[in-house]
């Protein structure tokens, strides 16, 4: 790959460990055979020093006759002692003749055909001599003390920096973090002031490409002691199959680097770099990176001194992050106990959550909350409004209701929310019911700052005179990150996953409890039915007598009969047909839980227009205005369903009859498990707090003197609807009102729980 060849895509898929190349300052070996270690399989091209063949002879050769004998005698002495790691260890320091002394290391790799291959790594040591262990262990152990008298993260980092470039004689030494997005931000920094500072700017994650990133986790050294290097190729024999990928020198402390990165260090104007790897539990926490003005060599017990003090500050850093997580978990787990004891004290147990809104809030650190349980929506705290809440509630719902879901950016996943950024640029949500779209949400609102990159991220390529090239700014460059909260930590998310789980297992209890109280209800009302429907039935012939028998003497005696008893007769008849009415009522009553459905296909559209001209004579000499819009086709008991638009259209003639124009409303709304239906009007309306009592058998919210009845036309509503599997509801206002819902399942739809648990 050549520099006027660069692009983005390609530096993300390049095969960096196997560049088939190492760097000049050194010379390779590779060893495989039936005893690993036996035959000289490639070489680089510089290693005639360390043959006692030419390269082309030796290749394909054993150990003892392919190497210089100081080499083989000290290699086989290694390999006698026992396996091979697989990351580099010293075996010795060597004199070369007319080559000067190298640092002699090895380790193995496995091979395309299921086996070991041993490299030996030959590294030049001149004028490093003083750079041996017995010279660096002084230096690295006073590190060691200092760093260890220190506890505040800052301070732990700038010290890590001063004693690296104390150790290396780098001029500058930065310690980069990455964050999730893997943008790295420089955390600590010491220098002579040679190089500039990059102290807290911020380099894009497409500096350091994804497999390298995965190399830094798996090597945590690396030396480019000359960025003018000319890479040395590996040299196979001819007898090698066609095909063979290169050497994996994942691992190899000479391994040529990719001529991208050559290229950006020359942009950053560095010639020589080093870099350890921060790992905390595992992954890749930032990097030590080192650069120089000048080529610089530095020895592996050097390297080695710089990787322990890494590694060091990587526990104490670990160390100071877990303690804070689980002090952070602690307080956590302290509020959910707090508010799922309150749910337990509660009735209905979701309000439990609301009425302790500071727990609540400080559960996630959030601004604001919301509970929406099935049909409630309560908000707490600095929130969207109630219609914002729910439109994104039907948006999660729509995702395929996620148990959790978190992020610190909505309005980029979630349009609307550009509108009530304020109040919820991030969101944390958990579903609290699998049959509902039931969800506790908390916000945070949007925090603009300000970002200091080094260079322009959004220019991660440069094009010189000869093509592109990575980029060569890298001044400082300020960008003001809008539409973004504060992110979730890993604590607030799986403690909201825990409370989650708790929710849910109450959430099951209740339903268990729903259950049993059903099938109890269930008897009962079968008892109560058929105890109705003998009463009911064996009460109409006396009261019908009871009419006929008054009417009679009305007609017969009425010569005879004073005013008082006229007034009297006529109070018996009103007071019969009152009690007859009633006693119909509920043999319909009764009747309708009985009765058997016969499901059919329904037009709505039709079913209107018959109950409208079976209220004609109530709506006669009347100014209303009515608004049908078109009704869908549905399955259901047309008997059951002409019953419930009856009471409906019923109720809302007879309540807005004071009002002048009348304006009667039926309209419907498809959604993907049911069709929802609403007759709506301008009447009376009644109190939203006894919502509830509008479904009960002879429950009325007005008296009779105002609207005549006798309360159980809506009981009849409720009973035909859930028999057909689906929900009732109400919505009103005094003098503003009012609009009854109902629904009904669409055909293969599960019939869900349709009772609040608190009814």
């Amino acid at each position: 790959m050549t520099v006027g060849d660069l692009d983005l895509d390609a530096c993300s898929r390049e095969p960096i460990h196997r560049p088939g190349s190492i760097q000049p300052h050194g010379m390779l070996l590779a060893f495989s055979g039936s005893d690993a270690g036996d035959t000289l399989i490639q070489a680089s091209a510089n290693a005639a020093p360390a043959l006692s063949l030419p390269l082309a002879q030796a290749l394909g050769q054993p150990l003892e006759r392919a190497l210089h004998p100081r080499i083989a005698t000290a290699v086989r002495s290694f390999l006698a002692a026992g396996p091979v790691p697989s990351r580099p260890v010293p075996v010795a320091v060597t004199e070369l003749p007319g080559a000067g002394r190298h640092q002699l290391l090895a380790h193995t790799v496995g091979d395309a055909a299921g086996g070991s291959v041993v490299i030996l790594e030959l590294e030049r040591l001149d004028g490093l001599e003083t750079d041996l262990l017995d010279h660096v262990y002084p230096r690295m152990r006073e590190a060691l003390e200092r760093l260890d008298a220190l506890n505040a993260p800052t301070d732990l980092l700038s010290c890590a920096a001063q004693e690296v470039r104390a150790l290396t004689g780098f001029d500058r030494v930065l310690i980069y973090r990455f964050d999730a997005d893997w943008h790295g931000t420089v955390v600590a920094e010491d220098g002579n002031g040679r190089l500039p500072s990059y102290m807290d700017l911020r380099f894009p994650a497409s500096d350091i490409p994804t497999q390298a990133r995965e190399l830094y986790r798996l090597n945590r050294q690396r030396l480019i002691p000359d960025a003018g290097y000319t890479p040395v190729p590996l040299v196979a024999p001819p007898s090698a199959a066609a095909g063979t990928p290169p050497l994996d020198l994942s691992f190899s402390v000479l391994r040529s680097v990719s001529p991208v990165h050559v290229q950006y260090m020359r942009n950053m104007e560095t010639a020589s770099s080093m870099s350890v790897s921060i790992l905390l539990h595992g992954a890749l926490w930032g990097l030590v990176s080192c650069h120089h003005h000048a080529p610089k060599a530095v020895s592996y017990a050097v390297r080695s001194a710089c990787d322990l003090i890494a590694q060091i500050l990587s526990v104490r850093i670990a160390a100071v992050e877990d303690r804070r997580d689980a002090e952070h978990r602690i307080a956590l787990q302290g509020i959910q106990a707090r508010l799922l004891a309150a749910m337990a004290q509660t009735d209905p147990f979701i309000a439990g959550l609301t009425e302790h809104p500071d727990d609540l809030l400080r559960f996630a650190n959030a601004s604001g909350a919301a509970v929406v349980f099935e049909r409630r929506c309560t908000l707490v705290g600095d929130t969207p409004t109630e219609e914002q809440v729910r439109g994104l509630v039907d948006w999660l719902a729509a995702q395929g209701e996620p148990e959790q879901f978190e992020t610190d950016s909505l309005p980029a996943l979630y349009p609307p929310a550009a509108g009530f950024e304020g109040k919820a640029a991030g969101l944390l949500a958990i579903a609290v019911s699998k049959l509902h779209a039931s969800y506790v949400l908390w916000f945070r609102p949007e925090v603009v700052r300000t970002v200091r990159w080094g260079g322009d991220p959004r220019k991660p390529l440069d094009r010189d005179g000869r093509g592109l090239s990575p980029r060569a700014s890298f001044e400082t460059w300020k960008e003001t990150v809008r539409h973004r909260a504060l992110p979730w930590t890993a604590a607030e998310r799986d403690t909201a996953a825990a409370l989650r789980h708790a929710v849910i297992g109450i959430v099951l209890r209740k339903a268990e409890e729903l259950a049993a109280l059903s099938r109890e209800l269930a008897r009962s009302n079968k008892e109560l039915e058929s105890f109705s429907y003998s009463v009911s039935h064996d009460l109409r012939a006396p009261f019908r007598h009871i009419v006929g028998y008054a009417e009679l003497l009305q007609e017969l005696e009425a010569d005879r009969l004073s005013d008082t008893g006229k007034r009297y007769l006529n109070v018996i008849v009103d007071a019969a047909n009152s009690a007859g009415t009633l006693v119909d009522n509920l043999l319909h009553f009764s009747q309708m839980g009985r009765s058997e459905l016969t499901p059919v296909s329904m037009d709505m559209n039709a079913l209107v227009a018959e109950v409208r001209e079976t209220l004609a004579p109530d709506t006669a000499g009347r100014a209303i205005e009515w608004d049908i819009a078109p009704l869908p086709t549905v399955r259901g008991d047309p008997v059951m369903i002409r019953l419930v638009l009856q009471n409906l259209l019923s109720n809302a003639i007879k309540y807005s009859r004071d009002r002048e124009p009348a304006r009667i409303a039926v309209g419907c709304e498809d959604r993907p498990t049911e069709t929802l239906f609403f007759v709506r009007d301008n009447g009376v309306g009644f109190n939203q707090a006894y919502e509830k009592k509008l479904f009960g058998v002879f429950q009325r919210l007005h008296r009779n003197e105002e609207f005549e009845g006798i309360g159980i036309g809506l009981a009849n509503v409720r009973r035909a609807v859930d028999r057909h599997g689906g929900r009732t509801w109400a919505d009103g206002r005094l003098d503003k009102g009012a609009i009854f819902y109902f629904t009904l399942p669409k055909a293969g739809a599960a019939k869900p729980d349709l009772r609040d648990f608190d009814e």
